[in-house]
């Protein structure tokens, strides 16, 4: 307690610390209350049927990252979701696509290109996006829209404020990353996910005092069981395989450069964070989609029975297969073997009994697949495990806590954002956030 107390103050006398979190503080504040505001013509009291259909699903997940905003109908409903996806199709268009293959290479000016490319793209993800969640809107609690409200203008203009509130909330992840502590747009997800978290605690408890026996001691069990899922997710975030390198002396005239002491490069064994499970997501969407237009869902076919629950051991096989494919995909289009080893050699480093060149990027590509394979049986485990507590009484919005999206994600951003005020405290020549160890995010690599 007493090294706490002393950790709070010694980042409060860090001036540029202590604006840092403060304007942290301020944005995340506007940003929780957009969160409330309606959309003009919605009367929010007529909500009900939107909340119902947000308990559960991928839209209670979507309504999570939002921090409720897409059930209370706000102008942030679509909240920071259309950039993450413009963000993945334009990494993806960087593996298919020359030109945006050689924006990557430009260093700073493509990386702005890419930039306002992914801005573009948000855009004309939300023109799609907002006109789909209002006739959903619609269908769902048409009882909360003004009796004298003109739908056609009414589907202008809030498309209008749906999308202009999107890029606000990028433009508060933005100014969080230049001006205040840790990613910015990592930030607002985890702010979204830690808005319900006590909602979905207080529903928990009162659902297992509610119990006549058993109720207390399930729930501490409960808690017991979540530490050691989030300490699992923390070491699968933070778990990496070192590869030592040595560089060999280069003389330059009469000169010696390089060389040195022996140094390691981090191989993070989950590689490709929370997008597998992401991915596998939308592709279990599809389905269930398809099943629910075409009204087959109360056929007796048990395959088609355990395709549309998600608690079913069917789904959550194939989810789990999905998510493990999808962790070698995305390692192998994110860690480029060749480009390590070209960068190796053009630095005149080497790997101790390997060759340089393309034995070097073998020796990685190798050693990337035997550390991906445990990496993905583990995150396919904790993506399951909400389906698993669902099972066992405990409600669909806590359950989201045990593990998936929402729990991989919280255990990054919070590290990333530790780690950052670590290294703030250490150049100051302060003691660290723990003493004797270093933080690591999901670079994998010590906070310096």
């Amino acid at each position: 307690m007493r090294k706490a107390i002393e950790t709070i103050k010694n980042i409060w006398n860090i001036e540029d610390l202590r604006k840092r979190i403060l304007i942290t503080v301020l944005f995340v504040a506007i940003y929780r209350f957009g969160s409330f505001v309606v959309l003009p013509g919605i009367n929010p009291a007529m909500l009900t049927q939107l909340h119902k259909q947000t308990s559960e699903g991928l839209l209670a997940l979507l309504n999570m990252f939002s921090g409720g905003a897409f059930s209370n109908a706000s102008i942030f409903a679509l909240g920071i979701m259309p950039y993450i996806t413009a963000s993945i199709i334009i990494q993806l268009l960087g593996i298919a696509v020359p030109y945006f293959q050689k924006l990557q290479r430009e260093g700073e000016s493509g990386t702005q290109k890419i930039n306002h490319y992914t801005r573009l793209l948000t855009l004309a993800i939300l023109v799609f996006q907002a006109p789909s969640y209002l006739i959903n809107l619609r269908m769902q609690a048409g009882g909360s829209l003004s009796s004298a409200l003109n739908w056609n203008v009414f589907m202008i203009t809030s498309t209008i404020l749906l999308a202009a509130g999107s890029m606000f909330v990028l433009w508060l992840g933005e100014r969080i990353t230049d001006k205040g502590v840790g990613n910015g747009i990592s930030f607002i997800i985890l702010i979204g996910i830690i808005a319900r978290l006590p909602g979905a605690f207080g529903q928990e408890v009162v659902s297992r005092l509610s119990e006549q026996a058993g109720g207390l001691v399930m729930f501490l069990f409960e808690l017991v069981f979540l530490l050691i899922v989030i300490a699992a997710a923390i070491m699968l975030v933070q778990g990496t395989r070192k590869i030592p390198v040595q560089y060999a002396k280069k003389m330059v005239g009469n000169k010696e450069y390089g060389g040195g002491a022996r140094q390691y490069i981090p191989l993070k064994v989950n590689a490709a964070n929370v997008m597998p499970i992401i991915f596998a997501q939308a592709i279990m969407l599809i389905p269930l989609t398809l099943i629910g237009f075409s009204n087959v869902a109360n056929q007796s076919n048990p395959i088609i029975r355990s395709l549309v629950s998600n608690t079913s051991f069917g789904y959550n096989l194939v989810y789990a297969i999905l998510i493990i494919l999808f962790t070698y995909f995305y390692t192998a289009i994110t860690v480029n073997a060749n480009q390590m080893a070209e960068d190796m050699k053009r630095n005149n480093g080497f790997i101790p009994g390997i060759k340089p060149g393309k034995n070097t990027a073998d020796y990685i590509d190798e050693i990337m697949s035997r550390i991906t394979l445990p990496g993905s049986i583990f995150l396919a485990i904790v993506a399951v495990l909400p389906a698993f507590a669902g099972l066992f009484g405990v409600q669909a919005q806590f359950a989201q806590f045990f593990g998936g999206t929402s729990l991989i994600i919280l255990v990054g951003v919070v590290l990333d954002t530790l780690q950052q005020v670590e290294s703030h405290l250490l150049m100051r020549h302060y003691d660290g956030l723990m003493s004797g160890s270093r933080l690591k995010g999901r670079s994998g690599m010590s906070a310096y």
